[in-house]
C-alpha cells in the first residue's frame, strides 16, 4: 500500500469511531455505561429502546472498539472498552455545549430551572469529606450503578424510591445528591424533592464518572 493510500486508510479508521458516535442513541448508551456495565436489556430500558434496536447500536459501538463485553451464564454484559472512551464523550459534549446554542436551550428544557444555590464542586465535596464534614452524600442513580462504583460513604436511594424513603435521611445535615453527570436530571429532581420536604439539599456539579476521571476515590460493593 502506497503512502497516500495508507494515509487515507488510516484516516478512514479514525472516521470509524466518528461514525459510531454519529447517533444520539449510541452516545446515550455510552453515557449509561460510564456508570457501570449493563446487559443489553438494561441498556434498552434506560435508553427507551427495543432490545433489538439497542443490540444493533451496541454492535456498531463494539465494532468501533468503544465497548467490550463479558458473558455471565446466559447474559452478556457491556462496558466501556477503556477510560479514553469516556474522555472522548466528555470532550464531545463540552465542545457541543460551547459551540451550539441549541444545546443550551435543550439543556434548559430537559433539566428545567437551575438550582437557587450553586452546585457543589468535586473539589469542595472531596475536601469536606476529607475534613470529616457530617454531610450526607446521596446517590440517586439506579442501585446497580451504585454497586458498580460510588462516592465513598454515599447512601444509595434511587430517585424512583426517594419520596417514600425520605424518613431515612437526617433532617439536621446537609445533603449532596449526585447522579450520572451534568446532563443527568436525577440529581436536579432529587434536590427539588428534598427541598420540598424541608431538607437542606444541593447537587454535585456533575456525576460519578467525572469524580472517577478526576482520580478521586471510588468505592464498590
Amino acid at each position: 500500500m502506497g503512502g497516500r493510500a495508507a494515509k487515507q486508510a488510516l484516516f478512514d479508521e479514525f472516521a470509524r469511531v466518528g461514525k459510531a458516535l454519529a447517533s444520539g442513541r449510541r452516545i446515550e448508551l455510552l453515557d449509561v455505561l460510564a456508570n457501570g456495565e449493563r446487559t443489553v436489556e438494561g441498556l434498552a430500558r434506560e435508553a427507551g429502546l427495543s432490545v433489538a434496536n439497542a443490540s444493533q447500536h451496541l454492535q456498531l459501538l463494539r465494532q468501533a472498539g468503544l465497548v467490550a463485553t463479558r458473558r455471565d451464564g446466559t447474559s452478556i454484559y457491556y462496558r466501556l472498552a477503556a477510560p479514553e472512551v469516556f474522555a472522548v464523550w466528555r470532550a464531545l459534549r463540552t465542545l457541543a455545549a460551547s459551540r451550539l446554542a441549541e444545546v443550551e436551550r435543550l439543556t434548559a428544557a430537559y433539566l428545567g430551572a437551575r438550582d437557587g444555590l450553586e452546585p457543589v464542586t468535586r473539589e469542595e465535596l472531596a475536601r469536606r469529606l476529607a475534613d470529616g464534614d457530617e454531610l450526607v452524600v446521596l446517590d440517586v442513580r439506579p442501585a446497580e450503578e451504585h454497586r458498580a462504583g460510588h462516592v465513598p460513604g454515599a447512601v444509595s436511594i434511587p430517585l424512583s424510591e426517594l419520596r417514600r424513603r425520605l424518613a431515612e435521611l437526617p433532617r439536621d445535615r446537609e445533603i449532596v445528591a449526585y447522579c450520572r453527570g451534568p446532563f443527568c436530571a436525577f440529581a436536579h429532581e432529587a434536590v427539588t424533592v428534598l427541598r420540598q420536604a424541608g431538607l437542606r439539599a444541593r447537587r454535585l456539579e456533575d456525576g460519578l464518572p467525572e469524580w472517577q476521571a478526576a482520580g478521586l476515590a471510588v468505592a464498590r460493593s
